[in-house]
């Protein structure tokens, strides 16, 4: 089928693109930047945060779905109140959009960040691993905007049946350039994030190939007709981004997780991805350890 994605030249973006492109489906990307993958049928720059841009995007391709990545991607990248509006905005018209030219299926791509980790003033888990019912708690524009983004798509999911709608909370996404050395979304290589783990102890360790972020992605569209519109689900690698259990890390580096660290034995994550095992029959396939080794 037509798939229009949103942020298509993104990190995320290019491997989605690649994926959908893969598996046969026509592919249409839309983005402000410059250096959108090949893989695309078509490409199109177009501001969506205007409403009447979205529009015409929306009314010249058609398609029968739409991911949704575009968005200023990480915090404090922007100021907060251009951070705030930019992604909301986008949320809004491509979900408004889509819903009034009769697009089947929408992805929304969400973020960990929504549920708190790293807030100035202490933060401390419910529970350990963390899913989807885990409380939010945003402590900044970006990760507000995306929990702003996930409650528009839930707002058109209940009042618009005729679309089936989701949103992914994928982990650190990791791009296949970065496990040769290429700086990750922080400005860090991996090898300096298991190198130095207070790098990653702030987001709990959490990661996930691009890849298999990408997959997820695409399996997701496929199984919407079967699912409650308007689910949530974490997306993450089958282990953390860290060589010691974090059962034993995570208290030395966030003491306020120590109540619940002993959940997590082994190379268990902090994120569970259970949910998108049980209703999609999905899980990731890499890790640190399969793309650069035990090192």
């Amino acid at each position: 089928m037509r798939i229009l994605v949103t942020g298509s030249a993104g990190r995320f973006g290019r491997s989605v693109v690649r994926a959908l492109s893969d598996a046969g489906h026509e592919v249409v990307g839309v983005d402000t930047k410059p250096g959108t993958p090949h893989d695309c049928a078509e490409v199109l720059p177009a501001d969506l945060t205007d409403l009447g841009e979205a529009f015409e995007v929306m009314a010249r391709y058609r398609p029968r779905a739409v991911v949704h990545l575009a968005a200023i991607a990480t915090p404090f990248s922007r100021t907060d109140a251009f951070t705030y509006r930019v992604n909301t905005q986008l949320a809004f018209n491509v979900c408004e959009t889509a819903v009034a030219l009769g697009v089947e299926r929408m992805v929304v791509a969400s973020s960990p960040t929504v549920i708190g980790y790293g807030a100035p003033g202490g933060w401390a888990p419910a529970r350990l691993p963390i899913d989807e019912e885990h409380p939010a708690a945003p402590w900044n524009a970006y990760s507000l905007s995306k929990l702003a983004a996930e409650q528009t798509m839930a707002m058109f999911a209940r009042s618009s049946p005729g679309t089936r709608f989701a949103a992914v909370r994928p982990c650190f996404v990791i791009a296949p350039e970065e496990w040769e050395g290429a700086p990750t979304q922080s400005g860090h290589t991996v090898r300096e994030r298991l190198d130095h783990p207070e790098l990653a102890g702030v987001s709990l360790f959490n990661y996930i190939d691009a890849r298999d972020a990408s997959e997820m992605v695409l399996t997701l569209l496929h199984k919407l007709p079967e699912l409650d519109s308007g689910e949530v689900f974490f997306a993450g690698a089958p282990d953390a981004l860290a060589r010691e259990p974090l059962c034993e890390l995570l208290p030395r580096i966030m003491p306020s997780t120590a109540a619940h660290a002993a959940a997590l034995t082994g190379t268990a994550p902090a994120f569970s991805s259970e949910k998108a095992g049980r209703l999609l029959g999905w899980q990731a396939k890499r890790s640190w350890r399969t793309e650069i080794g035990d090192i």
